[in-house]
């Protein structure tokens, strides 16, 4: 008898500080150390001038929006999310970075409201307040039962994956690296006794293979292995060709899904030898409205990753990209029109993949093969 499937939630980058940080029961300190704003409310005001009043404070769901429910009908067996935010208010600014987040302890009862079964922590925002703020980060999430991987007190606790079961009982590996193209600092990488992320320098056939040692450390026959990864940098659609060959070499050796994360819109998908590929999920949560200059990319626009996998072998049997808009800092359900625009350009992007993509009658993504 075929082993029950295994449905996963995959989103992008999900960044409550900042803008959102202040709209919240509990915002922290607004400052900024940028160089167009040093105000974390000059946001607020950004998002209100395009799309209209934001009450203050908002319910702790508020940024999910109509997301909550979609997942509640849904059920996923897991839910992996990119937590690009420190959660602390410890720490000073990390120096030479344009941008730092950070969200209030406090809100943290918004990341909970998604219900994550594990939160990656392998990016560039993560030290935005030095150590001291990622150990409050661990120390904070930790203590409200939230996983973590891809970052820890130490390389051993930064290097250890995620094991995780479908209601059904199947194993769900998941392991978090990540790289400098994303804007990783190399000195952010954790150590023998530093705290830090689980840093990969390139996407070089040695990374590639140092993430299957480490996976088959953890993996047991019939697992299904997810890696995610943050890479790439934020705006563009070109895949660079050492990611696909990174990516296809984990296929190759294990690994069921490559879940990438970084840009700040949705990239390529691919589907190779029957494993999923995203090479980038976009944003999911932040605080970008009234940010002008990449209107070309439609970053307004989010997709929510509908991911199932057979955990006999780890083929995709279905994937279900739903199609979502930020407004007012919130997420709500996009139009059609805007469902055939993500599917088309999708598509443009992921035909060199082998994919195409469709909308279908429920108005969501699906890949055409």
């Amino acid at each position: 008898m075929a082993s029950t499937p295994v449905s996963l939630f995959l989103c992008g980058d999900v960044m409550l500080g900042r803008g959102v940080d202040q709209v919240l029961p509990h915002p922290g300190d607004p400052h900024l150390r940028e160089e167009f704003v040093g105000d974390a409310r000059g946001y607020v005001r950004s998002a209100e001038a395009v799309n209209g009043p934001i009450p203050r404070p908002v319910e702790y769901t508020w940024p999910w929006g109509e997301a909550l429910a979609l997942l509640d009908d849904a059920r996923p067996d897991v839910r992996i999310v990119n937590l690009e935010t420190s959660v602390t208010s410890e720490g000073d600014f990390a120096p030479y970075k344009a941008v730092h987040y950070r969200m209030n302890p406090g809100n943290l009862p918004t990341l909970a409201a998604v219900r994550p079964d594990v939160c990656v922590l392998a990016n560039n925002h993560v030290l935005d307040f030095g150590r001291a703020g990622l150990l409050e980060t661990l120390d904070v999430l930790h203590g409200a039962g939230l996983r973590t991987v891809g970052a820890g007190r130490d390389a051993g606790e930064a290097a250890q994956p995620a094991v995780l079961r479908s209601a059904a009982g199947a194993r769900v590996v998941v392991a978090a690296f990540g790289m400098p193209s994303s804007g990783v600092p190399v000195d952010w990488a954790a150590a023998e006794n530093t705290a830090g992320v689980d840093f990969l320098a390139d996407a070089s056939e040695e990374s590639a293979d140092h993430v299957l040692e480490r996976v088959a450390r953890v993996a047991e026959p019939g697992d299904v292995v997810v890696v995610s990864v943050h890479w790439g940098g934020n705006w563009g659609y070109d895949v660079d060709r050492a990611m696909t060959a990174f990516a296809c070499r984990l296929i190759d050796g294990g690994v069921d899904v490559v879940h990438g994360h970084s840009s700040h819109h949705p990239r390529a998908v691919q589907v190779y030898h029957g494993k999923l590929i995203l090479y980038g999920c976009g944003d999911c949560v932040d605080d970008y409205e009234g940010i002008s200059g990449y209107e070309y990319y439609r970053d307004d626009l989010r997709l929510l990753y509908l991911a199932t996998v057979r955990p006999d072998d780890g083929d995709l049997l279905d994937l279900r990209m739903v199609p979502m808009q930020a407004r007012r800092m919130r997420l709500q359900h996009a139009g059609r029109d805007d469902a055939e625009w993500l599917a088309t350009t999708l598509s443009r992007v992921s035909r060199p993949f082998g994919c195409d993509v469709g909308v279908d009658a429920d108005g969501d993504l699906a890949v055409l093969r």
